[in-house]
C-alpha cells in the first residue's frame, strides 16, 4: 500500500510541475502592426489589459523606420522591409502612443489597453 501512495504522490508532483510549466510558456497573445507609406496601420491597435503581449512590427517601406513610445519605454529600429518582435505589457487600462522617429508627422499611433 506505501508503495502505492509514494507512486502517486510523485506521479502527483510530476502533473503539478507539468501544469506549472506549461503555464509559464504558455503562448503570449499575438498583434501585428504594420508600417506602410510612413503610416502605422492600425493607427489604434486595442490590446487586452493586464497581459503580457507580442507586437511584431513589420516595416513594409524600403526607407527604416523606428518604433518609438515614451509611455511603453520601447525604441526599436526597423529596417525597410524587416520585422521586429517588442514585447510589452502587461499594461493597466488607459492609452500608450507610439510614433515613428524618423517620420513623426505621419507615422503616429496608439495601443489601447481594455
Amino acid at each position: 500500500m506505501s508503495k502505492l501512495m509514494s507512486t502517486l504522490g510523485l506521479a502527483t508532483v510530476v502533473a503539478l510541475l507539468l501544469l506549472a510549466a506549461t503555464s509559464v510558456w504558455a503562448e503570449k497573445p499575438s498583434f501585428n502592426l504594420e508600417i506602410r507609406e510612413h503610416l502605422f496601420t492600425p493607427a489604434e491597435l486595442r490590446v487586452p489589459a493586464n497581459t503580457k503581449i507580442k507586437l511584431w512590427v513589420y516595416n513594409r517601406d524600403s526607407t527604416p523606420e523606428e518604433f518609438e513610445s515614451y509611455e511603453l519605454n520601447r525604441e526599436k529600429v526597423i529596417l525597410g522591409g524587416q520585422k521586429a518582435l517588442l514585447f510589452i505589457g502587461p499594461l493597466p487600462a488607459g492609452e500608450y502612443p507610439f510614433f515613428g522617429e524618423f517620420n513623426p508627422k505621419s507615422a503616429q499611433g496608439k495601443i489601447i489597453s481594455e
